[in-house]
């Protein structure tokens, strides 16, 4: 997991071959003018799910992680106070892996929260769990996937 601010975002790049590509799209697009929805930038391998929703609860934000893609969570508006537990230490699912979806939820609770403002933005990696949308407010982010093993 890795929690940064856009200004940080050039040393994340060699992490990944399409990092540079999303932290380019994120320079040059008006995210928040984006209706909320999906958006490819690279078919299946990088698109961008713009959210405009109102926060949860910390009970209610369940812990969830994925297989194929790897998260960029940018917050645009609100602040996002998301919980984060390493998936190692994860033993109560609330199902199974749901391979369509690519999710996998959690009961068990998260072992840290991070108050994630606007311009800022945090990496979730297959080997964390997330509980995202934690907020006393509305919260409008960009969730960039990328995948773990893009076609390119």
């Amino acid at each position: 997991m890795i929690l940064s601010t856009l200004a940080q975002s050039d040393r994340y790049a060699a992490l990944h071959p399409l990092f540079p590509r999303a932290f380019e799209y994120i320079r040059n697009t008006d995210l928040p003018a984006l209706a909320p929805g999906r958006y490819p930038i690279v078919g299946e391998d990088l698109f961008v799910i713009i959210e405009n929703v109102a926060g949860r609860t910390r009970d209610a934000a369940k812990l969830e992680c994925h297989r194929r893609y790897i998260d960029i969570q940018l917050v645009l508006e609100g602040i996002d106070e998301m919980g984060w537990k390493t998936l190692a230490d994860c033993g109560d699912p609330v199902s199974d892996y749901s391979a369509e979806k690519d999710i996998r939820f959690f009961n068990d609770a998260p072992a840290t929260w991070i108050a994630t403002p606007p311009g800022a933005f945090c990496i979730f990696f297959p080997e964390d769990a997330h509980a995202p949308l934690v907020s006393s407010g509305n919260i409008c982010k960009a969730i960039f996937k990328v995948a773990v093993r893009p076609a390119i």
